[in-house]
């Protein structure tokens, strides 16, 4: 456990090299890369999205493809085609960009529903199919996806469906003045990420990935988590609560984040850490709810308070 301790650590420091300030984002991705999940960044142009799924891959030796969405893209664009080759008489699939141990989804929401849904069978089955054939994806895989919370114009919002296959959602944000600052300096002559380098190999990381799933979850802090969830379904102001993938999602991040700590065990404290994160993009609001401009994290922070934490004494 400590080796994938001191992995993860090494590169959480390494990437926050670049991203400057965001070292809770930073942590996130990590968190998300470590529970073999995808990641679905959603903030304005410029504060760092690109520079995030850039300096990971790096960080790792992963191999990193880039993806810009827009509305003339194909779902061979992304996925690849199969040419038909004269001199063997045979077609021969040439692989698209999704092809990659990090793939970087950019403005996601600009392509059709028809070309988002290319991503479906990767992201959870992490293999394509193409002309009744499927081609394995090379682990690890993970799809960090970015889209535009402002720009509405031209956009295909994600389906239900899609959304649900995100293990976390990430918001960025304004850097604070003194960071901004700091990312001045930091880039007057040279750009940080020209400087990084690989810090743990491919096979760290799938370690990584076995030694979360050995982390110890407590029967008390598993039904804590399933608490949780079943209450996103029954809220007032819910018209679709999160899936059973989102109660295997915070039980599979909580690990991650234990590991992360260098615990061997999951505390409540980090389900309420990462309630958020996984839960959000996962409750869809009713439009009474939407009217009075009430937010997702409001809901999950109301559950939290009333949901009963392990342990503790309930009110009579």
């Amino acid at each position: 456990m400590s080796d994938a301790n001191t992995a993860l650590r090494t590169v959480l420091e390494n990437v926050s090299h670049v991203l400057i300030g965001k070292r809770r984002e930073v942590e996130l991705a990590l968190i998300a890369l470590a529970s073999e999940g995808h990641v679905l960044i959603e903030d304005v142009p410029g504060v760092g999205k690109t520079m995030l799924a850039k300096s990971l891959a790096r960080s790792i030796g992963c191999s990193f493809r880039r993806i810009q969405f827009t509305p003339d893209l194909l779902p061979s664009d992304v996925t690849g085609v199969s040419i038909y080759n004269q001199k063997t008489e045979e077609f021969q699939f040439r692989p698209g960009p999704i092809v990659a141990q990090i793939l970087l989804a950019d403005e996601i929401n600009r392509a059709t529903p028809k070309t988002q849904s290319a991503l479906l069978e990767a992201m959870e089955e992490h293999q394509l199919t193409v002309d009744g054939v499927t081609h394995p994806l090379p682990p690890p895989f993970m799809v960090m996806a970015t889209q535009n919370p402002i720009e509405y114009e031209g956009t295909f919002p994600l389906p239900e469906a899609q959304l649900d296959r995100f293990i976390m959602r990430i918001r960025l944000g304004y850097p604070s003045r003194a960071d901004e600052a700091a990312i001045l300096d930091s880039q007057t002559l040279s750009h940080p990420i020209d400087d990084i380098e690989q810090v743990v190999d491919v096979e760290d990381l799938i370690e990584v990935h076995r030694v979360v799933r050995e982390i110890r979850v407590d029967p008390l802090v598993r039904q804590y988590i399933v608490d949780i969830v079943s209450s996103t379904r029954s809220h007032a102001d819910v018209y679709l609560g999160a899936s059973p993938r989102g109660s295997l999602s915070l039980f599979r991040t909580t690990q991650a984040l234990a590991l992360l700590m260098g615990r061997d065990y999951v505390i409540p404290d980090d389900v309420k850490t990462l309630a958020e994160p996984v839960l959000g993009h996962r409750v869809i609001l009713n439009p009474a709810a939407r009217i009075r401009n009430v937010q997702s994290s409001s809901v999950i922070q109301e559950i939290l308070q009333t949901v009963p934490v392990p342990g503790t004494r309930v009110p009579a």
